[in-house]
């Protein structure tokens, strides 16, 4: 199989011409921006498309922060309704604006903290990172004033995907699912249902469509270890093959669940050269970048550098 990766990297909503000029110089093929749903309008689309594609760029995707983990969507609030019908709209816009991919993520309390804390100097060379402990976060307050099972939180899911996926199929847009992250059964009293294969496949045959499948986060997947069911490239394998893989988030962390911190994409178990190769063998066509890298601007472009240099490998013996 033919692969087209890719290589991207987050841009800002209104990108700066050092901003366009770094995509370029660093040789980043594809963007990906967040905005609010103020500015996520058709027109807003059209105009950062045409900016983007004068300056050689893909723009992959615009995702809404508004609509992303929403409490209301996940819990089954009384903003609901009015919340789904905002997202609708979000993907015909994307379809008229010719955006044909959106991550979207089941998880209601990603903005919860402390299940995150920042470590100094943790990384390799002392670079600041964060970490994850469970026996820390086991101990969390509910995060929305009592427990969500499962059942409740797959009720929810069950009623989105099946509203919105025929939007998606009009509109030409398809949607990646984000797994859950950290892989856990719960946290903060809501459960996390996308932490497995199982879960996953759940969600996949409850749409049966071409345009739902995976944003596959490797650091995610590698968290989980034995509890997700499958490996990271046991996934790729899987659903490449299905042409269910949208969108791939490059990273890795220094161990598994219950305790973990994020790393250099380099300095950890998951052998990120395998990861590109098992893309390339399925025909992955779509569009991975960096997340969550330690410390700052420097080891931004050391993780794009890696990933280029990765991927050239990878082609260079296929």
């Amino acid at each position: 199989m033919n692969s087209r990766i890719r290589i991207g990297d987050r841009m800002s909503p209104r990108p700066s011409a050092e901003e366009l000029a770094h995509f370029q110089q660093m040789g980043i093929e594809a963007a990906s921006i967040w905005t609010t749903i103020d500015d996520a309008n058709y027109d807003y689309m059209v105009a950062t498309k045409a900016l983007l594609q004068a300056h050689g760029i893909e723009l992959w995707n615009i995702d809404i922060l508004d609509l992303h983990c929403d409490p209301a969507m996940v819990l089954g609030l009384p903003e609901r309704d009015s919340k789904i019908a905002q997202y609708k709209q979000y993907l015909r816009d994307l379809g008229r604006a010719q955006i044909g991919y959106t991550t979207y993520a089941h998880m209601a309390n990603i903005k919860m903290l402390p299940y995150y804390q920042t470590q100094i100097g943790s990384a390799r060379g002392g670079i600041p990172t964060r970490e994850f402990d469970m026996e820390i976060a086991k101990d969390l307050p509910l995060s929305h004033g009592r427990e969500y099972g499962d059942t409740e939180i797959w009720e929810t899911l069950t009623d989105f995907i099946r509203q919105v996926v025929p939007v998606a199929e009009e509109a030409g847009v398809r949607i990646g699912l984000h797994p859950d992250d950290p892989p856990v059964p719960s946290l903060g009293g809501v459960a996390r249902v996308i932490r497995n294969a199982e879960g996953y496949q759940k969600a996949v045959e409850l749409a049966a469509s071409p345009n739902f499948g995976l944003c596959l986060c490797v650091g995610t997947w590698a968290e989980g270890g034995e509890m997700t069911g499958r490996d990271v490239y046991q996934m790729i394998e899987h659903y490449g093959k299905m042409d269910r893989l949208f969108k791939i988030h490059f990273r890795n962390v220094d161990a598994r669940l219950p305790k973990f911190r994020e790393t250099l994409v380099d300095d950890s178990f998951i052998d990120m050269y395998a990861v590109m190769k098992a893309l390339d063998d399925v025909g992955f066509d779509g569009m991975l970048l960096p997340d969550h890298v330690p410390g700052g601007a420097s080891q931004a472009a050391y993780t794009i550098g890696y990933l280029g240099a990765t991927r050239d490998r990878v082609y260079g013996e296929s």
